[in-house]
């Protein structure tokens, strides 16, 4: 049997793969990093070679004679890694369409209920098309988040060698698509449907009012703007590259979008943290003038846009001056969970401030030195006043015929406090040391001292070799010497 992959239809099982099936099908989860970085590594190596020729690979049927097994092999891995690539584009197209169409509706959903509130009702043919607009936007993005899942599963049998879809299906994947369906699923319904929302006060009657369907089906629109993350996780550069993903699978680094967002986070913190600010203030202030604006006066300043952005403001800053307040429980909704990311993005603001007011390391190298050397001239200042008054007290107490007790005393005290200004000025300059002191500094003198001692150790094996080297010749010298006398006695001999 052969399979091809054509236009994204669903991967059928090769019978190139069924050699491979009984040595994946049995590995552990644990092993499926390893598998990843396999393939994300080979993809890097063989993407020159099966650029042009992975279509032709995918329905070519692969011969399973035994005299060419290595050939065999050869093209399973291409086919493979070809049908890897081309799935990976294909789930960033589909993510981006998926993005578009929510952007889409969104978009429609707030000019429908701008103009639903001012030029027409309900009712009207145009609420009819932009809600229809919707809808129709909705289902598509539907469509392209089942067709994104379905990529990942064949990516996922693609890794694992799996020969059923079946088997990627798991919990965790079934309630995350099930999750992910309803979040994008909720939308304005064409027409105009009320229910009655009764509110028991503390007086003697039940204030009860016609709440509108659609802000409730509205508001939860804004949801759809997670897609944003997936697309950014998909277009990051650390995805994307081979290289990349397998430092990370050698690390234990899942490429996520929470991986993606910490990145962010440090190369332009302030940047993300602005964008993320003004966007939430301006889907609240709008979420907060539509809830208001439809059950009390218009005077009502609340109803208004900008007076709606001052209530948010003011609540996400947890400054609340009491001016103003929301009378519906979605707007008071909203500015609770207003409040909460207005804590959560100031504690963030304080971290990133604070990061960015401390000095680099060659900065701190740089002020110490300099605070070390103010220490140091204050020290010699301090040493040379204790012998200045040492001299002084002598002076006036061993060179002088009338003894001048009060300046004495005076040179003592003074005396007394350069000694004391002495030691405080030694307590700062070890407080310096022990700054100074850093984790990277230690590190950096352990690998120096360990240099030194390989190098001392080089050394010392050198020194070995030549002193066992003296020592063969020193016994080659001795042997000589004590055959000296027979030499001797023979050469006498021969004379006489």
């Amino acid at each position: 049997e052969s399979g091809s992959v054509q236009n994204g239809d669903a991967v059928r099982p090769l019978s190139s793969l069924g050699t491979l099936s009984s040595s994946f099908a049995d590995f552990p989860s644990d092993q499926q990093q390893l598998q990843l970085l396999h393939s994300a590594i080979l993809e890097d190596a063989f993407s020159k070679v099966i650029g042009d020729d992975s279509s032709k690979a995918s329905s070519e049927n692969l011969i399973t004679t035994e005299g060419s097994k290595p050939q065999k092999k050869t093209k399973d891995i291409s086919y493979r890694l070809g049908q890897r690539r081309a799935l990976f584009g294909k789930r960033k197209q589909l993510s981006d369409y998926a993005l578009v169409c929510g952007m889409f509706g969104i978009i429609a959903m707030v000019i429908e209920t701008e103009l639903s509130r001012t030029f027409y009702t309900k009712e009207s043919i145009y609420s009819y098309v932009l809600k229809g607009l919707i809808s129709i936007s909705t289902a598509i993005l539907l469509g392209l988040i089942l067709m994104y899942h379905a990529r990942e599963i064949q990516l996922f049998m693609v890794d694992n060698g799996a020969d059923d879809w079946r088997i990627a299906m798991t919990f965790e994947r079934i309630l995350f698509i099930v999750l992910e369906l309803l979040i994008c699923a909720i939308h304005p319904i064409p027409g105009q449907y009320v229910f009655t929302w009764t509110a028991h006060l503390a007086f003697n009657y039940t204030a009860s009012v016609d709440a509108d369907v659609d802000i409730i089906l509205s508001v939860p629109m804004f949801l759809r703007l997670y897609l944003i993350g997936r697309v950014m996780l998909l277009h990051s550069k650390l995805f994307t590259d081979a290289s990349s993903r397998s430092i990370g699978a050698l690390n234990k680094i899942n490429f996520d979008t929470r991986f993606v967002m910490k990145t962010l986070m440090t190369i332009c913190p302030g940047t993300v943290l602005l964008v993320f600010s003004v966007s939430c203030w301006i889907i609240a202030a709008w979420t907060v003038r539509v809830c208001e604006s439809r059950y009390h006066d218009a005077q009502e300043v609340t109803s208004t846009f900008l007076g709606a952005m001052w209530l948010i403001s003011i609540t996400f800053l947890s400054i609340g001056y009491g001016d103003m307040v929301p009378h519906t429980y979605c707007g008071k909704g909203v500015c609770l969970l207003t409040g909460i990311m207005g804590a959560g993005c100031t504690a963030l603001v304080v971290a990133v401030v604070a990061r960015k007011s401390e000095l680099t390391r060659a900065e701190k190298h740089v002020h110490n030195f300099m605070m070390d050397t103010q220490l140091y001239k204050k020290i010699k200042n301090t040493a040379a006043n204790v012998l200045r008054e040492t001299w002084l007290i002598y002076k006036n107490t061993k060179l002088v015929k009338k003894i001048d007790h009060a300046r004495v005393r005076q040179h003592q005290r003074k005396f007394l406090q350069a000694i004391h200004q002495l030691r405080r000025l030694k307590m700062e300059q070890r407080k310096l040391t022990d700054q100074a002191n850093t984790v990277a500094d230690i590190a950096k003198t352990q690998n120096m001292l360990y240099d030194l001692v390989l190098d001392l150790q080089h050394r010392t094996g050198e020194l070995d070799r030549r002193i066992m080297a003296l020592e063969e010749k020193l016994d080659s010298i001795l042997v000589r010497v004590q055959s000296l006398p027979v030499v001797l006695s023979q050469a006498i001999a021969k004379l006489q």
